[in-house]
């Protein structure tokens, strides 16, 4: 079975820097590419970035690039999002989803989900 868990959200402040980890188990996901999306309360969730299962292809929304990066550990089961310069309209919950066939910002081209992480940045 596959399962993801998101980790690393909390409360910061605006400037500040949070890294977020997601947990993938399951031989089903090799080879398939993972992603990180977010949803602010009563709106659409929204794509964040993606990587896929080499970690050399990656792709982050123009809302977040210059300031957050995605990327992959050594053991090949575990993504990051590195979220630098914070800001209040970056506060959401955070889901980690795997099983796209490649990096993408298509939501229904993943499988899985995880229970997502909350973000909470103060001004």
């Amino acid at each position: 079975q596959v399962q993801l868990v998101e980790s690393g959200g909390g409360t910061v402040q605006a400037g500040d820097s949070l890294r977020l980890s997601c947990a993938a188990s399951g031989r089903a996901l090799s080879g398939a590419a993972m992603g990180w999306f977010r949803q602010a309360p009563e709106k659409d969730r929204e794509f964040v970035a993606s990587i896929s299962w080499s970690g050399f292809n990656k792709w982050v929304a123009d809302a977040v690039k210059g300031r957050f990066t995605m990327s992959r550990d050594t053991a090949q089961n575990t993504v990051d999002l590195q979220m630098n310069s914070l800001k209040p309209e970056d506060t959401a919950i955070y889901y980690c989803a795997a099983g796209a066939g490649g990096i993408t910002s298509v939501a229904t081209s993943y499988s899985y989900w995880g229970q997502g992480t909350l973000v909470t940045v103060s001004s």
